[in-house]
């Protein structure tokens, strides 16, 4: 029951000839009614006087055990969420059945050797969790899973999007039947199916999305997370789980090794202890930096130099990838007087196109360096770039990621899609990296080290094959590392302004969104001294920052405040460690 009311259950007595252990699930009265239920406790004691007995024991197998039980549970604590919706995470949508074993093929015969790994993906010992600075092919992630699949272990391998599960899954065909797929499209009867083979018989490598980072899998050796700090990691709805929070809890209490992978690592990964492994060479191919200031006002979206690159691309029956930072309109704004970005002058967020500011509810008011009160939208949406590239190649020289067209638009949500291109192109860095919080540096190298990715490289690619990066600020250290090619060591210096500014990692974050609160939330949230800015409405939501060094007092009592709203009426979301702010 998706409550926090019950969250310290109910007693019962078991049965003589009934098999329970933790992780069962049984079905028991309730309230005047028979209710499923998981069992989370066993009391080895005398029966207690006046228990119900539990009615029936449902599906052939626990769905979790104890150590994993420990980490959903902190799970339900840390993001402030009902702990049977943390149980279910790791229950199939089923009940579980028990299969026939299957005869499992595909390893390579004894003393074959395994596809090279390379100096970055040396097979993993269970110790810290380790980040490789990288983007690891399957067929480099296959030379540290063999061994695992060999020695009668599992692996687990997820991926942002099921696209990337797909691709990966479809290239390790050396381990045959081991490999098991859960897509995110997949029926309910599919993802039973997998989760009961995987959680009955070891010796698969399992491939997937964030879903799979509460699911037992049995012989789970060796977990792989690829694309640490992107969005599609971290779920968006509560319980706001972040894979590899999630995944490194479960490795210290389940004893398996844990190896993340990413083109610029999290710096949250590097504050945890996580073991860092510096790349050998550049992560990503050549970049070059367009100073928009070299072109006169009035330019369009897209600057000289690039237009005549782009040209000369397509003149060469070349391809190219123009990436653009949103569908919509632009999340920054600066001063038309003195190019200043628009920011609050209360908490000093970066202002987007509301008169009031979106983190604290302040007015925003005229420029805070010149008082002016024209201002000029940062960025250019999917839309206006295809519809400027059209006009210099031609309509059927422009279309988006995926289509026939030569010359691709699109956004980050594009990016699985895109690969061997001969030129890129990233139409304002300056929108990103001069976003609406304290992580959009670190989330613009990363997004641009991605784009980078999306050009050809090696003995095979053409001369002039790059990333072009266009920005107003090109001696930005979030540029100088791109140049660079890898992201060191600006991320030591972002930990270290994010420790001078008491910012996460250093302190914890929870925003609490709700949707038609109660007149009385503002009194009950008062006592717990932690709401540091709120409320802000904004589209009938309101919303509250907490912050401190530690928020588990202020989570415990915030969780009869939030099933009170419920109750209520309300809509509630509680986002912990938030990506935005």
């Amino acid at each position: 029951m998706p409550s926090f009311s019950v969250d310290g259950g109910f007693w019962y007595d078991v049965p003589d000839g009934f098999e329970i252990q933790v992780g069962t699930v049984v079905r028991v009265p309730l309230a005047g009614r028979v209710v499923r239920g998981w069992v989370t406790a066993l009391d080895e004691a005398e029966a207690r006087p006046g228990l119900k007995p539990i009615r029936q024991v449902s599906g052939d197998f626990a769905v979790f055990d104890e150590l994993l039980l420990r980490t959903l549970q902190w799970c339900a604590r840390h993001y402030v969420a009902p702990q049977a919706v943390l149980l279910k995470k790791a229950a199939p949508p089923n009940l579980p059945r028990r299969m026939a074993p299957l005869e499992l093929a595909g390893l390579p015969e004894p003393g074959a050797e395994p596809p090279a790994p390379g100096d970055d993906t040396e097979p993993a010992h269970h110790g810290p969790p380790k980040v490789i600075v990288g983007d690891p092919q399957p067929a480099q992630i296959l030379a540290t899973v063999e061994p695992v699949l060999a020695d009668g272990g599992s692996a687990l391998i997820i991926y942002p999007t099921g696209l990337e599960a797909t691709r990966a899954h479809d290239a390790m065909q050396e381990v045959g039947n081991r490999r098991m797929l859960v897509h995110p499209d997949m029926s309910d009867r599919q993802v039973t199916t997998r989760w009961s083979r995987t959680r009955d018989q070891p010796g698969f490598v399992v491939i997937g999305t964030e879903r799979l980072s509460t699911w037992p899998i049995c012989g789970l050796r060796l977990a792989w997370v690829m694309g640490d700090g992107r969005r599609g990691l971290k779920a968006r709805q509560t319980p706001t789980l972040n894979v590899r929070d999630v995944l490194s809890r479960r490795s210290a209490t389940e004893r398996f090794s844990l190896v993340t992978a990413t083109v610029v690592p999290s710096v949250e990964s590097l504050a945890a202890g996580f073991r860092v492994q510096p790349p050998p060479r550049r992560v990503w191919p050549r970049t070059e930096i367009v100073d928009r200031g070299e072109d006169p006002p009035g330019s369009g979206v897209i600057g000289r130099r690039v237009r005549a690159a782009l040209a000369s691309v397509f003149a060469a029956n070349g391809t190219a990838f123009v990436f653009t930072h949103r569908h919509g309109f632009a999340p920054a704004f600066r001063c038309v007087s003195c190019r200043t970005l628009r920011n609050c002058r209360t908490c000093s967020a970066r202002a987007v196109g509301d008169e009031t500011c979106r983190r604290c509810g302040a007015e925003l008011g005229p420029c805070t360096e010149c008082s002016g009160r024209v201002f000029e939208p940062l960025g250019a949406a999917e839309g206006r770039v295809r519809s400027e590239l059209a006009k210099v190649l031609g309509p059927d020289a422009v279309g988006g990621a995926g289509s026939e067209s030569p010359m691709w638009v699109g956004t980050e949500r594009d990016l699985p899609l895109v690969q061997g291109r001969d030129l890129a192109v990233a139409v304002d860095a300056d929108a990103l990296i001069f976003g609406t919080n304290y992580r959009s540096p670190e989330d613009a190298l990363r997004v641009l080290a991605r784009v980078a990715l999306t050009v050809r490289s090696g003995p095979s690619a053409p001369a002039g094959s790059r990333l072009m990066v266009q920005t107003s600020r090109p001696s930005h250290p979030v540029l100088a590392a791109l140049q660079r090619g890898h992201p060191f060591p600006l991320l030591e210096s972002m930990l270290d302004d994010r420790r001078v500014q008491h910012a996460p990692p250093f302190s914890e974050l929870l925003v609490l969104e709700v949707t038609d609160p109660p007149g009385w939330v503002d009194e009950r949230l008062a006592p717990l001294e932690h709401v540091v800015l709120g409320s802000a409405l904004r589209q009938g939501t309101r919303r509250w920052l907490l912050q401190a060094d530690d928020l588990t007092e202020a989570k415990s009592k915030l969780r009869p405040i939030v099933q009170e709203m419920r109750d209520a009426g309300a809509k509630v979301r509680v986002d912990a460690d938030p990506l935005d702010l």
